[in-house]
């Protein structure tokens, strides 16, 4: 059934990265670090070969990200409704009667969302918005403004010890003092294995862990001024225990283990010691389903170059497969581990064998951007085609409940998305955010 939509415009940004920009940063290669156990990063570590570019003003380039212009398929035109520039504040409004309502960004992913009581933090890649939805007033944070972020372009964002937290594209992590309106900035010379971040999380023992380009950080104890407490992991001094220096997510499971979600597979640290996984449906189960738009291994070198390293280098919508390619990582509390590949479809990790789900079992897509897990038990799972809906953690022989545009969604690509207090859902897209009641 078609929902009545109400589009509220929020903010035009000026840093745009269009859809592929994000998994399409341009070969890297991995960073040589000491042997052995994990150690702190020595200051003014050097960019890894290949790594994306960072200009001086502290913003990323993006190295083989497709044209500006470039839309993802399935993405409502934007009818130049851009709203004030970046930089500003302002006020929006919802209208109560409608089940959906939409929030347009302007040209930018809305790669994380985070909702502290009626504030909703959204992290694009033209800065931080954040909407006070009890008063409709909105705020623009980025590096135009004054505000002391050191990249417009933002992956994550959080809270931690009580501060906004943010992982950015080449202006490592900050932190937002609301009190005294000022951001903190932690880089590579504080002992940040790479300046692009992707993850922040804080577990249960106090530890702080970072996942980026570059390996992950633990900061152990959670002292961030204690340079001696941070430590990195990488593929060379965990021995490929770590499989892919590349960590998209982290995450605390079951027993304080931790996940991470890596280009080239998830890997598990419990009680000292690595292990990781090779995951994703097989090319010959998803080859023939719908493909994702325009094949990023024509827009991109290193999807072709994965596409080749996979062997199939010319064959349709290759660039769009790599199974091992962890994008999205769910760990619920019974430790049951939920990955979204990159056009593998979504894997499950249960009593110890994994187990994958791909179109032919329901999934709307086979890219899964998103899986979360709301607190009512109900399984999100965000992909390029619409959002697939789980109630538990059986998928077999389910029909699982799809939204898309046609039900009220902004896009039907969904990368982020977060539960808040009044039961609401809140998912970010290419573009805009769209409020579920």
């Amino acid at each position: 059934m078609q929902m009545n939509i109400k589009s509220v415009t929020v903010i035009a940004v000026v840093a745009v990265v269009a859809v592929a920009g994000i998994y399409t940063m341009s070969a890297k290669q991995t960073p040589t670090t000491p042997s052995g156990k994990a150690v702190p990063l020595q200051p003014g570590a050097a960019l890894p070969p290949g790594h994306p570019p960072v200009n001086r003003d502290g913003r990323a380039g993006m190295a083989g990200s497709p044209s500006s212009n470039t839309m993802p398929q399935g993405q409502p035109p934007m009818n130049n409704q851009e709203g004030p520039q970046a930089g500003q504040s302002g006020t929006v409004a919802e209208d109560p009667n409608t089940k959906f309502t939409h929030f347009r960004t302007g040209n930018s992913n809305v790669k994380s969302i985070f909702i502290d009581g009626k504030v909703v933090w959204v992290a694009t890649s033209g800065g931080v918005i954040r909407y006070n939805t009890g008063t409709d007033e909105f705020r623009v944070f980025d590096v135009t403004n004054g505000s002391g972020l050191l990249s417009n372009g933002i992956f994550y964002i959080g809270k931690l010890d009580g501060r906004i937290a943010v992982g950015t594209y080449g202006g490592g992590m900050s932190l937002y003092d609301q009190a005294s309106d000022k951001w903190e900035n932690f880089n590579v010379p504080n002992g940040l294995s790479d300046a692009f971040v992707y993850k922040v999380t804080k577990v249960s023992n106090g530890d702080i862990w970072i996942a980026t380009w570059s390996g992950a950080n633990r900061i152990r104890g959670g002292d961030l001024k204690d340079r001696s407490k941070w430590d990195v992991y990488t593929v060379e001094n965990t021995k490929g225990g770590l499989p892919n220096d590349w960590v998209y997510s982290l995450a605390e499971g079951k027993d304080g283990e931790m996940w991470f979600a890596t280009e080239g597979g998830p890997a598990r640290f419990k009680d000292g010691k690595w292990q990781h996984w090779k995951v994703g449906a097989p090319y010959e189960k998803i080859k023939n389903d719908p493909k994702f738009g325009i094949d990023p291994a024509k827009l991109s070198e290193h999807h072709a170059q994965q596409a080749k390293e996979m062997g199939l280098q010319g064959m349709s919508g290759a660039g769009a497969y790599n199974p091992n390619y962890i994008v999205s990582l769910q760990v619920d509390s019974d430790g049951v581990v939920w990955c979204g590949t990159w056009g593998g479809g979504l894997a499950k990790f249960e009593g110890g064998k994994w187990s994958n789900y791909t179109m032919s079992d329901g999934l709307p897509g086979n890219l899964v951007f998103m899986v979360h897990r709301d607190p009512s038990g109900l399984l999100w799972i965000g992909t390029n085609n619409g959002v697939a809906l789980l109630k538990g953690d059986k998928i077999e022989g389910k029909k699982l409940k799809v939204l898309t545009t046609s039900d009220g969604l902004y896009a039907n690509i969904v990368f982020s998305m977060e539960s808040a207090p009044d039961g609401s859902q809140w998912l970010g897209s290419y573009g805009g955010v769209t409020h579920l009641k």
